[in-house]
């Protein structure tokens, strides 16, 4: 009997351990086999979209599962696990010296000092004019419309047949603090001129994804109240001029009645504008799935409400990346630069200047 147990044993041991070497090599032949090996492609697009399914269902029960542990904590008046923090672009850029910093004394002195500080203090009320190149189109003109909307104290003049070095010169005679010259080329427009005056310096940006007053869906229509205006991701040196210039063009007391929101928002070097109306609202709070309510509530026999805050787009809707920072008024042939992009700095797309 012992003798007949001990094979048994030694049987079912061995069976086990060919199960095991057989199901090693079913797995090594599924690792083995990737979708792009297949040559069938009717196999390989189903073979593909089951591990895309298997991958979308294993990601969700690790969601839930974070979800249970993070609730699970906070009842048990634990400290929650640590959130995990993806991997992007923008937190894995290449380190850069002229990132400023909040302790900065050097920026600041200079900032104080700078072409800008007249405006930026209020010692100067923002005058603006706005004009087209030589060919202009009437989607440029119409863009022209849309930002004397957006700047107040804005202006626009026809270029006819002047040189832009002229308008300059006329400017600084009508007391204008900045020029804004749109580009147009075969009847778009794509770029765009801000000349600081009456010393500089002058900022080249190329124009894309523009999109009109007119083609937003459910768009609304600005007031002539002064906007608010938001800058957001301006970090380094130059990102912090580029900053000041754009703060110039606005008047530095908003009127906040008239809940208008111009932002400024800089992401990998590409600048995207946008231009809002806000509105609070107080709504009624739903009670959640087991029928809590706040004592308060309970108390006075009153609906939870809460503040939500709606936006509507007024327009326009454009990009801006910088091609050149230029000293003084503008000038093609003896100006000199403070900045200009060359091909050769896209080498690398964690590389950022702004």
């Amino acid at each position: 009997m012992g003798k007949e147990k001990k094979r048994k044993g030694s049987c079912e041991a061995e069976a086990e351990a060919v199960a095991e070497r057989g199901g090693g090599e079913e797995k090594r032949k599924k690792s083995r086999t990737a979708p792009s090996e297949i040559k069938n492609k009717e196999k390989r697009s189903a073979v593909h979209a089951k591990l895309k399914r298997e991958k979308k269902i294993l990601k969700r029960k690790q969601a839930k599962a974070r979800d249970a542990a993070y609730k699970k904590a906070i009842e048990l008046g634990e400290e929650p696990p640590e959130k995990k923090v993806p991997r992007t672009i923008e937190n894995t850029r290449e380190p850069d010296e002229t990132v400023c910093r909040p302790d900065d004394e050097e920026l600041f002195a200079g900032n104080d000092a700078d072409e800008f500080s007249a405006v930026l203090n209020c010692g100067v009320t923002p005058k603006i004019l706005i004009t087209t190149c030589r060919f202009h189109s009437s989607r440029g003109l119409a863009f022209i419309e849309e930002l004397k909307s957006v700047i107040p104290n804005a202006h626009d003049y026809a270029r006819g047949t002047y040189d832009l070095k002229k308008i300059v010169e006329y400017a600084k005679r009508k007391d204008f603090t900045a020029i804004i010259n749109v580009h147009t080329n075969r009847r778009e427009p794509d770029g765009l001129y801000i000349i600081k005056l009456p010393d500089g310096p002058t900022a080249h940006f190329k124009l894309s994804n523009l999109v009109l007053r007119k083609d937003i869906k459910n768009h609304g229509n600005p007031t002539s109240h002064k906007p608010e205006l938001v800058l957001n991701n301006f970090t380094t040196r130059l990102g912090n001029r580029i900053g000041r210039l754009i703060q110039s063009l606005f008047p530095q007391e908003p009127d906040f009645r008239g809940r208008r929101v111009v932002t400024f928002h800089n992401q990998r070097d590409f600048i995207f504008f946008r231009h809002h109306r806000y509105i609070f609202d107080a709504k009624e709070k739903k009670e959640d799935s087991k029928g809590k309510a706040t004592q308060a509530a309970k108390g006075k026999n009153l609906p939870e409400k809460k503040v939500i805050a709606r936006l509507q787009e007024c327009g326009p809707r454009f990009t801006l990346k910088l091609i050149s920072l230029q000293h003084g008024t503008f000038d093609t042939k003896g100006g000199e630069h403070e900045w200009v992009h060359k091909p050769e700095m896209d080498t690398s797309r964690r590389r950022f200047f702004l």
